[in-house]
């Protein structure tokens, strides 16, 4: 027992001092003529590049009215307009592999995500690098589409409480299990270095779902430039990517929706050829992106936007990809495909210094470009999946050292006036956010 304790003491030393301080520990402490001293030592060696790190969120909403819904956090309880919530704990562990030149062999991330609705994974993969040409790497596992920016902007580093609603309806839960290729220069060659391009296979439905319901793949790529400084532009500094994702899924019924013509109006058009089963319905996507930032004498001013068109299939009662194939009374339900887009733009300023920052944000998401206003009516097939999205936000973030941070932000949810019962008017679901954040 006592040999244990004193393993783990020494262990947790090694784990959460500098690498420097530990080894001048080890040297002193540790006797490497003995089998002890030897073990401790390989222990240090194997774990020296361990780093453990997690943030959580505690927060207090206040929302316009009574269980509306919400894409800030998750619609309210039908007698509540206001909560206390962990929005997200997270606590995360990586692991690099350096060879005898100090070249990366291997990489491995798991982060699981705890609040009071449960625990969940939310990163296990593993990375593994070609150090010949020093170009290739392959991740396996559960990790983040490589899609867009805001997807893949993590939330402890994001101004915002929350993605903007096109990104959570495309990209719910940001990631999905499967293989990615990602090519890049680690050899000191700058405009070289500059580029990144990512692809890989994915399930298609994400941690949406518990596992893959066909065999349809989805394909998901990136080229990006990565951030760069532009001396033309006072030393301002550009990233952008375009990206695109091409996939779908795989009918289980012979009925299918889509927005067609009839007459001199748009109806949602019901297709019940046989046809139809096992038919692959398309979720295709292209994006553009851009960040750029200008140095100011006390911080930075940043523009990011970016844009997403494409189709997407879904549901009659929603435009997000289901996590499980939907099934009413033990019947496959019938799924429906729209034209969407969609967009977002933000503006960063620091105030007087790198604590403090004021964030504006304007996004949108049409869920279905052909049919807008009255035109959108429960007559004609259409649902509150058909509608329009305005959102604006602004909000204020103090940051008064690297492991906290407060954040206090209102958006005003605008959707568009429709025949839909409920959403003749804009639905009351403004929402203020008041947010902690610590982090290690």
């Amino acid at each position: 027992m006592k040999f244990r304790i004193t393993g783990l003491l020494l262990l947790f030393i090694l784990l959460t001092t500098t690498q420097v301080t530990a080894q001048r520990f080890l040297m002193d402490l540790v006797d490497t003529t003995n089998q002890m001293g030897k073990g401790m030592l390989s222990i240090y060696e194997r774990y020296n590049r361990v780093r453990i790190s997690g943030y959580i969120q505690p927060q207090f909403q206040l929302i316009s009215k009574e269980g509306a819904e919400s894409y800030n956090g998750g619609n309210f309880p039908a007698l509540s307009n206001n909560r206390f919530m962990l929005r997200r704990g997270r606590l995360r562990v990586d692991y690099a592999h350096l060879n005898e030149h100090n070249d990366p062999t291997t990489y491995f991330v798991f982060q699981f995500d705890g609040t009071e609705r449960g625990v969940a994974i939310r990163d296990f993969w593993g990375r593994f690098y070609e150090n010949k040409f020093k170009i290739f790497a392959l991740t396996t596992g559960m990790f983040a589409r490589p899609f867009g920016h805001e997807v893949n902007l993590s939330s402890s580093n994001r101004e915002t409480p929350e993605r903007g609603r096109m990104s959570q309806i495309l990209m719910k839960t940001e990631r999905d299990i499967g293989l990615m290729l990602t090519v890049t220069s680690r050899k000191n060659v700058e405009w070289i270095q500059k580029f990144k391009f990512d692809i890989g296979v994915f399930n298609g439905q994400g941690m949406s779902g518990p596992m893959d319901y066909d065999s349809h793949k989805d394909v998901i790529g990136k080229f990006s430039l990565k951030p760069t400084q532009i001396k033309a532009m006072g030393g301002a500094t550009l990233s952008a990517a375009v990206s695109g994702y091409i996939g779908g899924i795989t009918s289980q019924s012979n009925v299918l929706y889509a927005t067609r013509t009839k007459g001199s109006e748009y109806v949602m058009l019901r297709d019940s050829s046989s046809s139809n089963y096992k038919k692959a319905t398309p979720r295709n996507y292209a994006g553009a992106d851009f960040q750029v930032s200008f140095p100011n004498t006390k911080g930075e001013t940043e523009f990011r936007a970016e844009y997403i068109g494409g189709k997407q299939t879904a549901t009659l009662a929603t435009s997000e990809t289901p996590g499980v194939y939907p099934v009413t009374n033990g019947l496959k339900d019938p799924l429906f495909t729209r034209n969407f887009n969609g967009a977002y733009f933000y503006f960063v300023q620091n105030l007087g210094s790198l604590e403090h920052q004021f964030v504006l944000k304007y996004d949108w998401y049409d869920a279905n470009t052909k049919v807008a206003g009255k035109e959108v009516s429960a007559v004609n097939g259409f649902s509150k999946a058909d509608l329009r999205y305005d959102t604006f936000g602004a909000g204020y973030v103090y940051i008064p050292n690297e492991s906290l941070k407060f954040m206090f932000y209102y958006e005003i949810v605008r959707n568009e006036k429709s025949a839909l019962p409920g959403f003749e008017s804009d639905a009351p679901d403004n929402v203020l956010t008041c947010r902690v954040q610590y982090n290690f």
